[in-house]
């Protein structure tokens, strides 16, 4: 089985990787260049995350191996048979060799070191080098090549002056020091040592969010009240953004609208006017071009380079902020819509989901075959709620294990780590992915960052999200072998190292960030877990105005309201519609098309004056019916007191 693991962890990481960058971009419309890197970036992290657990065995199986080899006094396996028949023990100085099991995950010896030397450098060089460039060379709103490159090679400086700083700083340190001399080996420590030192402060802030609101979420998401309110919530805040997107749209157009008169078509800037109006939505372009037909102002101020290339960058945002509040908000009624119906199924006595609206082709099929809804109802009726509870109680051990470990993996006599007493690494190390990866996946910088589903993720924040991921990674699982002592920094141990701690170098170059910084650091976990569990920063948000879901907070309670009445508005507005195309529908089928008695085509206005002819025709036929059967009821009941 020797290197089979490896090669099945390259297939699935990668899948998985695509998986999800199939799920928040675009892989049709965006950039080849984009979409690789952030691959390449996401893949890398995923990588090294699945692969240090193989590396951790295979160490544990070396060191196995190697006690046996180095052993004090050997016994024989006659030997120890012998004894064990006359009921008999080991002398003081025999001691029986531990077994040694070749585990099914071994990689053979020198697969590893290659392998973290190339994963562990490319993932760097993405984050610090490549990727940022490729952030500003798509973000940027010139017309060129050479401009947008321009434009990147400008904004990465300013970037990576503040880097420059704390690097020149550690260099200064290391060449003033009396004990060490500047070599290639030590420089390649200082640089890993900075960029682990950066990622840790982001790790704690993110882990200790995560390792609350995870099993948090599956604890109240259990509860189908809380759901359907903080969905209403959603709904409100959503709402608002979708208009304050739109309004900005039409702005940024009229703006696209003015300079479009105002440049005429032999001026030297119609070219870029051309590229801008490319990225206009469809209805706009056909406004602007009768307006241009029409228009004979020849007073307006015309534009500069640099102004058409800031208007090119507002329309990029703008077009993507408008497109892509449009499909969460048409994704976050279909959830609210869902949970409407649940509730509404809960008191069905034949145990059926039933929905308020015909379902997609996509669902209608995986119903047809699997999800019926009798397994619906029971699952969102009954399971659900079970389910939820269970895994949430899961998660809240793991985290409690985790927020423990963290405050004293740095004690060795005695040992206090769970997780260096009990060895379920994988499970350790995916958990606290879990609770990282995820945090990078929820958080939200107003509208400079954000990861939304749905293939509506900007081009900069897939790129900001795979910087993240491989600054964050290495911090992680060094964090990860210390938790399990496996960390030369944390064991102070003659043991062996793993593949991967053998690529950073010795960290005592730096003993104040290897002995202090590295160790203790991390028990600020305890004080941000402390922090989430009373919506500290929620709280905080709302008051600088960014609205968050508190529970017990009146302007919540106030959003959750006008998001149920936003909710009844566009359920009677998608009924309507619906009801108009079951009309139209029915008086094709009966009557062959939508020609009327003269033969001419119908208009709309009579379309509609018809339908509400009908409409009144049922109802005046209804109310006969029911007064009938209502004289005859009585009829019938004067007939029997008689």
């Amino acid at each position: 089985m020797s290197g089979v693991a490896l090669g099945l962890v390259l297939a699935s990481v990668f899948f998985l990787a695509l998986a999800l960058l199939h799920r928040y971009g675009d892989l049709k419309k965006q950039q080849p260049i984009v979409l690789l890197g952030t691959l390449a970036s996401w893949y890398l992290c995923f990588l090294i995350v699945f692969v240090l657990p193989l590396d951790v065995s295979t160490t544990i199986y070396k060191q196995c191996l190697l006690d046996n080899t180095h052993h004090p006094s050997p016994v024989s396996p006659t030997r120890i048979s012998y004894l064990m028949e006359n009921g008999s023990t080991l002398s003081p100085t025999e001691s029986a060799p531990s077994v040694c099991e070749k585990p099914w995950s071994y990689i053979p010896e020198g697969v590893l070191p290659v392998f973290w030397r190339v994963v562990y450098w490319t993932s760097q060089f993405l984050t610090w080098l490549l990727l940022p460039f490729m952030q500003s060379y798509a973000r940027s709103g010139a017309f060129s090549l050479v401009g947008k490159v321009k434009a990147a090679i400008v904004e990465n400086a300013i970037y990576y002056g503040t880097y420059l700083l704390i690097f020149i700083f550690l260099v200064i340190y290391v060449v003033a020091h009396p004990k060490w001399r500047l070599t290639w080996t030590e420089f390649q420590t200082i640089c890993i040592t900075a960029a682990n030192t950066w990622g840790l402060f982001l790790l704690v802030l993110l882990l200790g969010y995560g390792l609350v609101e995870i099993p948090r979420s599956y604890w109240l998401s259990s509860c189908h009240t809380h759901l359907l309110a903080k969905t209403y919530f959603k709904v409100a805040k959503m709402a608002c953004e979708k208009v304050s997107a739109e309004e900005n749209l039409a702005d940024v157009m009229e703006e696209v609208s003015v300079i479009n008169v105002s440049v005429k078509y032999n001026h030297s800037l119609r070219e870029c006017v051309d590229t801008i109006l490319t990225k206009c939505p469809t209805e706009y372009q056909q406004e602007m071009g009768s307006d241009a037909e029409h228009s004979c102002n020849d007073q307006t101020v015309l534009p500069t380079k640099r102004g058409l290339v800031q208007l090119h960058k507002k329309v990029i945002a703008a077009v993507q902020r408008c497109r892509q509040t449009r499909v969460q908000w048409s994704m976050l009624l279909e959830r609210i819509f869902h949970l409407e119906d649940a509730a509404k199924s809960r008191g069905n006595p034949m145990c059926h989901f039933v929905r308020s609206f015909t379902a997609t082709e996509r669902d209608g099929c995986i119903r047809r075959f699997l999800y019926t809804p009798k397994v619906e109802w029971y699952w969102e009726c009954v399971f659900r709620q079970v389910v939820y509870k269970l895994l949430a109680f899961l998660l809240f051990f793991l985290s409690v294990a985790v927020v423990w470990s963290e405050c004293t993996f740095f004690s060795m006599r005695p040992v206090l780590s769970l997780f260096a007493i009990i060895a379920v690494c994988f499970i350790t190390i995916i958990f606290l992915c879990v609770c990282v990866y995820s945090t990078v996946f929820q958080i939200r910088v107003f509208n400079y960052y954000y990861l939304a589903p749905h293939h509506q993720t900007d081009a900069y924040s897939l790129q900001f999200s795979g910087m993240l991921f491989c600054r964050l990674t290495p911090p992680l699982c060094l964090n990860f072998l210390g938790l399990i002592h496996m960390d030369p920094a944390v064991s102070q141990q003659d043991r062996l190292h793993t593949s991967y701690t053998s690529i950073m170098g010795s960290m005592h170059l730096l003993s104040f960030i290897s002995n202090g910084f590295y160790i203790y650091y991390p028990v600020l976990v305890l004080l941000l877990c402390f922090a989430t569990l009373s919506n500290l920063g929620s709280r905080c948000l709302n008051l600088l105005g960014v609205h968050q879901y508190v529970t017990d907070d009146d302007l919540s309670l106030d959003l959750v309201d006008e998001g149920k009445e936003l909710v009844r508005r566009e359920r009677r507005k998608r009924q309507k519609s619906i009801d108009a195309a079951n009309r139209r529908f029915a008086w094709r089928e009966r009557y062959g098309g939508t020609q009327g008695a003269s033969g001419g085509s119908r208009t709309g206005y009579t379309e509609i004056k018809d339908e509400q002819e009908t409409e009144v025709k049922k109802s005046i036929i209804s109310f006969s019916w029911r007064k009938s059967d209502e004289q005859q009821r009585s009829l019938l009941h004067t007939s029997d007191d008689g």
